[in-house]
C-alpha cells in the first residue's frame, strides 16, 4: 500500500515540472546594439497606496452617498475640510476614484451664481463660481475666481492652480480700487486687463507676471497698452510719512495738526510719532506705539506731550502750561489662556489736560466735555477644580472739577461659585429647602483720596485706608398656590477696616471736627426678605370691524417684607454721637466716609410693593401680512414704594413711577421717571431749606425725568421716486444711480437722517426751596447733497439758559482715490476749523493718473 502511493506522487510531481517547462517561453534573440528593456518579476505582494493622504470631512443640509459609482453628493450649506483647505459652496460632489472634487455657488432660477464657492487655504480666502480640485495632484481649475494679493485683487474668468505657490490665470484683471476689493461697488473705478496672468507666491512675497495688458476707466478701454507687466507685492508694513490737517484756532493761531512718521518695527510692534505744530508758539508731540502677538495678545501705549501758548507775550492774557497725557491698552486674547486673563485700559491726564488740549481730535469728538477720567488695571485669575474666581484690580479715578483722584491699589475680590446647600433627593429640585442657594464672596481693598500734587508721597499714605468685606447672601423660592412665587432671601455682611471717624464740635474754631483714627475695627450687619409675586393677564375686545380690536394688560403685582435691626444702638457700638454748636445731641456713625459702607440705623420692618404693567393693543394694519398689527402702549409702567412699621416717624417711602415705551413703529422711545413724597413739605419765611411734616396725603414732585429720542431718516417718509420712468438717460457709478433730464441735470435720491434727543429734568428737595430743571433738545443728523458730497452735524441747546451747547459741521467729499473731510466747530471755548485729505495707498497710484471729466456730462461723478 504504500509503495502505492509514493508511486502516485512521483508521477505527479513529474507531470508539474514537464508542464513548467512547457509554460516557458524561450525569448527572442534581441539586435546586437538594443538595450535590454526587461523588468524582472519578483514574488511581492503590492500594498495599494491610499487615495486620501489625510481625513476629509464633509457636512450639508442634504448629503447623499451612491456606493456603486464611489460618489458623494453634498446639496445646501455644503462644505468640504482636507488638509489645510476648507470649501464651502452651494454643492459640492466628490468622485472618490477619479479623487476629484467639484463645487458649485449658490444660482438663481436663472443659473445665475448669487452666493459663491467660498475656498480658505493658509489663511486666505478665494472666491469661485466653480470649482474643481484633485485631492492625489492638489492642483485646481477655478472659475470666475477672486483672489486678493497684498492691496490688489485679480478676478479671472479661468485660474488654474499648478501647486500652492503658482497660479496660472486667462482673462484676468487686476485692480487696488478699495471700495471693489471690499465689495461695496460691482465694478472697479480702474482696473487692468490681460490674457493671460501668472500670479507666483513664495513665502514672504508673491508678484504677478503678465503678457500684453490694457488699462481700463470706469470701464473704458485707454490707449494706454503694455507689451508685458511685472507687479511685486509684499505682505510686510513699509514705513512713510503720515499727511496732517491743517486749520485755524482763535485760542492757538494756524496749525498742522498730526504730521508725523510710521515705522515698523519687527512682527510684532510699530511706532508712530505724530507732531502738532501752532502759529502761536504751542506744540504738542503724539508718539504712539502699537504691538499684537496672535492668538495671545494686542495693546498700544500713546502719550500726549505739549505746550499750551495763550496770548501774547509781555501782556496780562499770556498764559503758558505744560500739559501731559499717558494711555495704554491691552487686551488678552480669549483663546490665550482661559484660567488667566490681564487686561488694562489706562488714561492718565494732567488736571487741566482737556482745558489746554492741543490735539484738536479731542475737540471734534467733544472729549473736551469730560469732567472725569478713569484708568483699571485687571487680572482674573479662574480654576479648573476650584469653584472660585478671583480677581485683582487696580485702578485710578480722575475727577477735573474737584481735581481730587481716587486709588485704589489694590483691590481683590474672591467669588465662590453660587451653589445649592441641600442636594436634590429626586433630581428635580422643589421645596423651599432644596432650592437654597449661597453666593458669598471676600473683598479686600486699599483706598485714597487724594489730590494730584500728593500722589505716592507721605501725604497720601498717611490717609490710605484699608478695608475687607465679606458678603453672604442666601435665596430660595417655590411656586404656592400653582399661580404664586414665593421667595425669601438673607444678606450677611461682614467687615473689616484699618481708620474709623471720630467727630467733635471746636467751639474756637467754630467748625465741626472729622478726625480719623487708626485701628482695626469691624461690624457685621444682616437683613432678611419676604416676597409674593404672580401675574395677572387681562383682554379688552372691541367691536368687530373697529380700528382697535383689542387692548391686553399684563400685571405684576408683587409684595414683600424687609427686616433688618437697629445697628444704631449703643451695643453695637458702631454709631456715638457729639454736640453741635446748638448744643444738640447730633449721631454719626465711626464708619462714615469709609471704604466698607455703613451699617443702617433704626429698625427695619417694611412691606414693599411693586405693581409692574405692560399694555398693548392690536390694531388693523393695511401693511401688515395678517391684517393686524401690535401697538405697544406701555413696554413698561412700575409703581412701587414701602411702608416701614418700625419707624417712629414717616413709615411711607417716596412713591416711585418708571415707564418706557416706543410710538410710530419704534421710532421714537420715551423714557420717564416721577418721585411722589406723599408727605407735605413746608418751607420757612426767609429761610431756604425745608421740613418733611407728617402731614400725609400731598404727594408733591420731588422729581420727574423724561427722555426722548427720535431717530428720522428719508426712508421713513414716502416711497423713493421712480426716476427711470420720468428720465430717459441714465448713468451709474460706484451703485449710485444717476438720471439725467433734457438739460443734463442730474436726479437722484437725497438721502438725509435727523436725530432728535430731549431731556427735561426737574428736581426738588428739603434742602432747597428753589427746584433744579435742566432742559435740552440735542440734533445729531446728515444730508447726502450729492452720492458723494455728505454733510453731517450736531448740536445742543439748552432750553433753561437759552444758549447753544457744542455745535459741530463737517462734510466729507469721496474722490475714490482720496477723501476730503472738514470739521468746523463755529463757538464755544474752543473755536477750530479742520481741513484734511488723506491719499489713498494704491501701489499704482503714482503709475496711473487721468483727467476728472466735466460734471455738464451726463454720467459724471458730480
Amino acid at each position: 500500500m504504500a509503495k502505492t502511493v509514493f508511486k502516485n506522487i512521483l508521477q505527479i510531481l513529474i507531470i508539474l515540472i514537464f508542464n513548467n517547462f512547457l509554460a516557458q517561453k524561450t525569448p527572442e534573440k534581441l539586435p546586437k546594439n538594443a538595450v535590454n528593456d526587461t523588468i524582472s518579476k519578483k514574488d511581492t505582494i503590492v500594498i495599494k497606496k491610499e487615495p486620501l493622504e489625510d481625513i476629509l470631512q464633509t457636512k450639508a443640509d442634504n448629503i447623499r452617498r451612491d456606493f456603486p459609482k464611489k460618489m458623494i453628493y453634498l446639496n445646501k450649506n455644503a462644505q468640504v475640510k482636507y488638509q489645510d483647505m476648507q470649501i464651502d459652496a452651494d454643492y459640492i460632489s466628490i468622485d472618490e476614484q477619479k479623487n476629484l472634487m467639484f463645487a458649485r455657488g449658490k444660482q438663481d432660477s436663472l443659473g445665475k451664481t448669487i452666493e459663491p464657492v467660498v475656498t480658505t487655504q493658509a489663511g486666505k480666502k478665494y472666491e469661485t463660481d466653480h470649482f474643481q480640485y484633485n485631492t492625489k495632484t492638489r492642483q485646481a481649475i477655478a472659475f470666475n475666481a477672486r483672489t486678493e494679493e497684498s492691496e490688489g485683487v485679480i478676478v479671472a474668468q479661468k485660474t488654474k492652480k499648478y501647486n500652492d505657490s503658482v497660479f496660472a490665470m486667462r482673462n484676468a484683471l487686476y485692480t487696488t480700487d478699495e471700495y471693489f476689493i471690499k465689495k461695496k461697488d460691482t465694478a472697479a473705478d480702474y482696473h487692468m486687463l490681460a490674457s493671460n496672468i501668472k500670479l507666483i507666491k513664495t513665502k514672504n512675497k508673491s508678484q504677478i507676471i503678465t503678457g500684453p495688458i490694457q488699462l481700463y476707466i470706469e470701464r473704458v478701454p485707454t490707449p494706454l497698452i503694455m507689451p508685458f507687466a511685472i507687479l511685486p507685492f509684499s505682505d510686510k508694513r513699509s514705513a512713510g510719512i503720515l499727511i496732517p490737517s491743517f486749520g485755524e484756532r482763535q485760542d492757538v493761531g494756524f496749525f498742522l495738526n498730526g504730521i508725523g512718521y510710521y515705522q515698523p518695527i519687527g512682527e510684532h510692534f510699530d511706532l508712530k510719532v505724530l507732531a502738532d505744530i501752532y502759529t502761536k508758539g504751542s506744540w504738542n508731540l503724539r508718539p504712539e506705539m502699537n504691538y499684537v502677538k496672535k492668538y495671545r495678545y494686542s495693546g498700544n501705549f500713546s502719550a500726549d506731550i505739549g505746550t499750551m501758548v495763550r496770548g501774547i507775550k509781555g501782556l496780562d492774557d499770556y498764559n503758558r502750561n505744560s500739559t501731559y497725557r499717558i494711555a495704554w491698552r491691552h487686551t488678552q486674547d480669549t483663546k490665550a489662556n482661559p484660567f488667566l486673563n490681564f487686561t488694562a485700559s489706562v488714561d492718565i491726564v494732567s488736571t487741566k489736560f482737556y482745558n489746554n488740549t492741543l490735539n484738536n481730535n479731542y475737540i471734534l469728538n467733544q472729549n473736551v466735555l469730560n469732567t472725569q477720567q478713569n484708568s483699571t488695571v485687571t487680572v482674573t485669575k479662574r480654576f479648573l477644580k476650584l469653584p472660585m474666581t478671583i480677581t485683582g484690580t487696580a485702578s485710578y479715578s480722575q475727577n477735573f472739577a474737584t481735581g481730587n483722584s481716587d486709588l485704589r491699589l489694590p483691590q481683590m475680590n474672591v467669588a465662590i461659585n453660587q451653589f445649592y446647600l441641600f442636594k436634590s433627593k429626586t433630581g428635580v429640585r422643589s421645596g423651599l429647602l432644596e432650592n437654597i442657594t449661597v453666593n458669598t464672596g471676600i473683598n479686600i481693598t486699599n483706598y485714597v483720596q487724594t489730590e494730584e500734587g500728593e500722589l505716592f508721597k507721605k501725604e497720601m499714605w498717611d490717609k490710605l485706608q484699608t478695608g475687607l468685606k465679606n458678603n453672604i447672601a442666601l435665596g430660595t423660592n417655590t411656586t404656592v398656590a400653582k399661580y404664586f412665587t414665593f421667595s425669601l432671601g438673607a444678606n450677611i455682611d461682614n467687615a473689616l477696616t484699618t481708620k474709623t471717624l471720630r467727630k467733635f464740635y471746636d467751639p474756637v474754631k467754630n467748625v465741626v471736627v472729622n478726625e480719623t483714627e487708626k485701628g482695626i475695627t469691624g461690624y457685621s450687619y444682616f437683613s432678611t426678605t419676604a416676597s409674593l409675586q404672580t401675574t395677572l393677564y387681562g383682554m379688552m375686545k372691541f367691536k368687530k370691524g373697529s380700528a382697535v380690536e383689542a387692548i391686553r394688560h399684563m400685571m405684576t403685582p408683587s409684595i414683600g417684607f424687609t427686616y433688618s435691626p437697629d445697628f444704631g444702638g449703643s451695643g453695637f457700638g458702631y454709631y456715638k454721637n457729639y454736640y453741635d454748636a446748638n448744643g444738640a445731641l447730633t449721631p454719626y456713625s465711626i464708619f462714615d466716609g469709609g471704604i466698607v459702607g455703613t451699617p443702617t440705623s433704626g429698625m427695619v420692618g417694611a412691606l414693599n410693593f411693586n405693581v409692574g404693567n405692560n399694555i398693548e393693543m392690536k390694531v388693523k394694519s393695511k401693511s401688515d401680512s395678517t391684517g393686524v398689527k401690535k401697538v405697544k402702549i406701555f413696554e413698561s409702567l412700575n409703581l412701587s414704594g414701602n411702608y416701614n412699621f418700625a419707624a417712629k416717624d414717616h413709615p411711607w417711602s417716596i412713591i416711585t413711577i418708571n415707564g418706557q415705551s416706543s410710538f410710530f413703529n419704534n421710532k421714537l422711545s420715551v423714557n420717564t421717571s416721577l418721585s411722589l413724597d406723599p408727605y407735605k413739605i413746608i418751607y420757612i419765611p426767609g429761610q431756604d431749606t425745608g421740613i418733611r411734616t407728617e402731614d400725609f396725603g400731598s404727594f408733591s414732585v420731588q422729581g420727574f425725568n423724561v427722555q426722548m429720542s427720535y431717530p428720522l431718516s428719508s426712508e421713513i417718509f414716502g416711497k423713493k421716486e421712480d426716476y427711470a420712468k420720468k428720465y430717459d438717460t441714465k448713468g451709474e457709478i460706484r451703485n449710485e444711480n444717476y438720471y439725467f433730464d433734457a438739460d443734463n441735470y442730474a436726479h437722484f435720491d437725497q438721502a438725509w437722517t435727523l436725530n432728535i434727543n430731549a431731556n427735561y429734568a426737574y428736581t426738588k428737595s428739603t434742602a432747597s426751596r428753589t427746584p433744579t430743571r435742566l432742559a435740552s433738545v440735542g440734533l445729531d443728523g446728515s444730508l447726502k447733497l450729492t452720492p458723494y458730497w455728505n454733510i453731517n452735524g450736531s448740536t445742543h441747546y439748552d432750553m433753561v439758559t437759552k444758549e447753544l451747547a457744542y455745535t459741530r459741521i463737517g462734510f466729507s467729499r469721496d474722490q475714490r482715490s482720496f477723501t476730503i473731510n472738514f470739521n468746523w466747530v463755529p463757538f464755544g471755548q474752543y473755536k477750530v476749523y479742520d481741513f484734511f485729505i488723506g491719499i489713498k495707498a494704491n501701489i499704482l497710484s503714482d503709475a496711473l493718473k487721468y483727467k476728472d471729466r466735466s460734471f455738464t456730462q451726463p454720467n459724471a461723478p458730480f
